[in-house]
């Protein structure tokens, strides 16, 4: 029986998130493997559901492994917009039990229902709930961990999630809770990649001395561990493997970059196409950065060759910007020192140094004393231009208006969200792609 004046926490996160909305368009596909992504050879996998996941094949994997190991797979470019939309509406169903709530991306967040018992029943009641909800009211899918904190209550999603093995996939808990004072029964034969900053190099480390399994860090002790992995990391480890997780569930977090990445299906050899895609990728981190209502200080510019070799460059312009004509004018720079001919393979552009605004100047303020058009190109320049592609992608869609330097005929190279949908040919090119980020 759940201890009722400890916390509650529920972590809810969607299956295959992804997968799950676009098999609500295609039921056809009900039981086959299916992949969300780039179906190039420079494409990533976005997500994966569970029948391609008994090939291996998970999301951030490059889709030309991706198809290696799974050569069924049907592969679907996806919706990005859609799925946001989606997601919205399984926040509704998290806001008619708890306004405490944490997102952590379009598929998952953290719920504090600790008061919310009262009148909905217990912490695995409310999970079965919000589960039922989501199943009858969205047709899709979701997993529900309950416990006194963050860090045990996302373990516990995962442990409720769908069962791959060699036969096949079969249902998991759907809802499990870990009881409050049984967080160390549960957490000690996890092993040590359970831990939240327990990444490839920290691992090594920690096997290089033989602790494999969360409860290995107790009998190491924290001194040892500091020596091991470094004073903070070693604490921050040691207070993990002791269920120690007070941090509460945020229900605004702030946002501290955005950031588009893509991968090409072929390689920029030019500078006016790197331009051409710098212009296009600004664009839509400037729309993002609009939307949320700041200003930046500092933009940055990440470029890739064919060997894997690759360079981040940032400015910090004069004036916070908003617009993406005001972004490239500011790398323009940084753009001239680089060499294309080798091969460009992807490009990135991101902003950070988040302020409020400018207030925007009317159409009349880009007239001159002579009346003549200012020819001036900074963010108040085109804030009004700005404001007014809002409105026309908010009322039409997202593809209603673009920079006219980006427009190309059909068989464009540029890639999407999740990398290019070329034609693939043998490759044994494995590195994904990326997607957006804030």
């Amino acid at each position: 029986m759940s201890d009722e004046t400890a916390r509650c926490i529920l972590h809810v996160d969607m299956d295959a998130f992804y997968v799950s909305v676009e098999m609500r368009r295609h039921p056809e596909l009900v039981g086959r493997p299916v992949v969300v992504g780039g179906s190039g050879n420079r494409g990533v996998v976005a997500a994966a559901n569970y029948e391609a996941r008994r090939y291996g094949v998970f999301s951030a994997m490059s889709s030309s492994k991706a198809r290696r190991l799974c050569p069924d797979a049907v592969f679907l470019s996806g919706d990005h917009a859609h799925y946001a939309e989606v997601s919205r509406q399984v926040h509704e169903v998290f806001e008619a039990f708890t306004p405490h709530i944490e997102p952590i991306a379009l598929d998952e967040a953290f719920l504090d229902v600790t008061g919310s018992r009262t009148l909905f029943g217990s912490g695995v009641e409310i999970g079965h709930d919000i589960r039922g909800r989501i199943a009858n009211e969205l047709d899709l899918p979701c997993s529900v961990g309950v416990a006194t904190s963050k860090f045990i209550a996302k373990l516990a999603s995962k442990r409720a999630k769908p069962i791959v093995s060699d036969r096949g996939v079969s249902p998991g808990p759907g809802v499990l809770e870990i009881e409050p004072g049984t967080e160390l029964d549960f957490l000690h034969p996890l092993p040590i990649q359970a831990l939240w900053g327990v990444g490839p190099v920290t691992f090594a480390k920690l096997e290089r001395i033989g602790v494999r399994r969360v409860g290995d860090l107790l009998t190491l002790g924290s001194p040892a561990l500091e020596v091991a992995v470094g004073r903070s990391a070693g604490r921050h480890l040691f207070d993990l493997a002791n269920g120690v997780d007070n941090r509460p569930v945020e229900t605004s977090r702030e946002i501290k970059s955005i950031s588009h990445e893509e991968t090409f299906a072929h390689d920029i050899t030019d500078h006016s196409a790197m331009r051409v895609e710098v212009v296009r990728l600004a664009d839509a981190v400037a729309a993002r950065l609009r939307r949320h209502g700041h200003a930046a200080r500092t933009i940055q510019l990440k470029v890739r060759w064919s060997n894997f070799e690759f360079i981040t460059r940032s400015i910090t312009p004069g004036s916070p910007v908003t617009s993406a004509p005001a972004m490239v004018r500011a790398l323009e720079d940084i753009l001239t020192t680089i060499d294309p001919t080798p091969g460009i393979r992807l490009i990135g552009v991101g902003v950070s140094g988040f302020v409020e605004p400018v207030e925007q100047l009317s159409l009349l303020d880009l007239v001159d004393d002579e009346g003549q058009r200012s020819t001036a190109d900074t963010d108040r320049d085109w804030a009004p231009a700005s404001s007014a592609v809002d409105r026309i992608r908010d009322k039409f869609g997202r593809d209603a208006i673009n920079p006219a330097s980006v427009l190309r005929p059909k068989g464009s190279t540029s890639s999407g969200r999740w990398g290019p949908d070329a034609p693939l040919t043998p490759s044994t090119d494995d590195e994904p792609g990326a997607e957006p980020s804030v």
